[in-house]
């Protein structure tokens, strides 16, 4: 238990964000799953891996399959529709005692 570390990530499921870093650079897309045990992301149509599939059940005609693989959390950014591109985000806790993501370029709010 030694190296039993807490991961956090910045992205939730369903954000809009932009790759910074890999093949993919410059993409934005959105946050199909958030795997915050594994550190990573998966984003819709970035790291594009191909799978041969064999016919089953669930699939009656086998082939090549592109799917999404996850990436790292530390590659992406969340986009702010109001400037236009992958920032930092802050936390704030409102009067209302609720606490939101916000943009640390333009004071956005992410979380209504």
């Amino acid at each position: 238990m030694a190296n039993a570390e807490i991961k956090k990530l910045h992205v939730k499921k369903g954000d809009t964000v932009v790759v910074i870093s890999g093949k993919d650079k410059g993409k934005k897309s959105k946050v199909l799953i958030a795997l915050p045990k594994d550190g990573k992301v998966l984003v819709e149509g970035v790291n594009m891996s191909v799978k041969h599939k064999k016919p089953g059940k669930n699939m009656q005609q086998g082939g090549i399959i592109h799917q999404e693989s996850a990436i790292f959390g530390s590659k992406v950014m969340l986009w702010c529709d109001k400037c236009k591109k992958g920032v930092r985000l802050g936390h704030r806790i409102l009067d209302d005692k609720s606490k939101v993501r916000y943009c640390k370029s333009c004071g956005e709010v992410f979380d209504k």
